[in-house]
């Protein structure tokens, strides 16, 4: 490929089987290698359409700024994108995510402004402050990645036809994490236009609430994670649009189990959020039965997670060292009548304002 500017290279990403894993359920797992992208991670791809569709309605002029709140990714896809087109950013980011992220806003040449991590509910949280500086100002434009549809129609348009050609159409389950909610809609809503039996699994870690929102339709969480970027407590733009057919729950030992195994049997190198959907494409796995075609997503570049995921002294910090499930011990688990009751059916078929 021959790209006339850096954002030029987002998308298209390759579709990866990670043998170790395949060959213990029986079937096919994949992840969509979405640190491929230039600037690491899958929120390039909603950056790059929160921009060009932002562009073309005219909202976003030549010598604007873009102003966003984001866990780090998006920051860094909208730096990104937003020096390709001649644009500024700054972003708001919470002061507690891993040093390479806000070091990479930085490189990227973008403003960066940390702030202490707190509830949404209060006003000093990253969204609310990312909000007041683009309203204070002529010259700024709020991406607002929770709400702005951009980044649903970036997977819809983009990451769900690409899955659909990679797999030639034969895909039984679709496994994703939500942050803003914009992959899960977007890739759940497109392949199952294409085929309404592709059964979609939500997976959550501890610290967000869509498990629970799907079974009782409330917003309540189980504790804290430490993966950055994923979940969600309240119900978003993005997340409406979504199809989902079973929730699940996954706590931070597995997905430090199974980011362990992957790294020394494959030589992939997963970042939390990564592992927190292969755990998830795991599970999927084994409750269905082999023989299945299973599609996640490896969100961002493995050693963004290594100050917390890798790190011993982090993980004991947090209860989580220095002895953890063997892989065989995680999947007889998986495979339990206790993990198939938290593996709940929902039929969340989205909702339009």
């Amino acid at each position: 490929m021959r790209a006339n500017n850096i954002a030029e290279l987002i998308g298209n990403t390759d579709l990866l089987k990670i043998p170790s894993l395949s060959a213990l359920s029986g079937s096919d797992i994949y992840v969509k290698c979405e640190f491929q992208n230039p600037g690491g991670s899958i929120k390039d791809r909603a950056a790059l359409q929160i921009v060009t569709d932002a562009m073309q309605t005219g909202e976003l002029k030549p010598g604007m700024t873009i102003v966003e709140g984001t866990a780090g990714n998006t920051g860094i896809g909208l730096a990104l994108v937003a020096k390709a087109f001649g644009l500024n950013a700054l972003i708001v980011m919470p002061n507690d995510q891993s040093p390479q992220k806000a070091q990479a806003i930085s490189l990227f040449g973008a403003e960066l402004k940390t702030v202490p991590p707190c509830p949404f509910a209060n006003q000093d949280h990253f969204y609310h402050q990312a909000r007041r500086i683009a309203e204070s100002r002529e010259d700024a434009f709020w991406a607002n990645q929770f709400e702005n549809l951009s980044n649903f129609r970036a997977h819809y348009l983009q990451t769900g036809p690409e899955i659909w050609r990679q797999t030639g159409g034969k895909i039984d389950i679709l496994v994703s994490s939500a942050g803003t909610g914009g992959t899960l809609a977007g890739n759940s809503r497109y392949l199952k236009e294409c085929n309404p039996n592709i059964e979609v699994w939500s997976v959550d870690p501890d610290g967000s609430g869509v498990y629970h929102f799907l079974q009782h339709g409330e917003y309540k969480n189980n504790g804290g994670s430490m993966t950055e970027g994923i979940g969600i407590m309240r119900l978003v733009n993005n997340f409406k649009q979504a199809r989902i057919d079973t929730a699940i729950n996954i706590g931070d030992a597995d997905i430090v189990t199974i980011a362990r195994y992957v790294r020394d049997h494959d030589g992939i190198l997963l970042g939390s959020s990564s592992a927190l959907n292969v755990a998830g494409a795991l599970m999927a796995a084994i409750q269905r039965g082999p023989g299945k075609t299973i599609v996640t997503f490896a969100c961002d570049l493995g050693e963004r997670s290594a100050g917390k995921l890798y790190n011993p002294d982090y993980l004991a910090g947090r209860g989580l060292g220095p002895t953890f499930e063997t892989i065989d011990q995680l999947t007889t688990r998986y495979a339990s009548d206790e993990a198939s009751a938290k593996a709940v059916q929902v039929n969340w078929q989205g909702m339009l304002d």
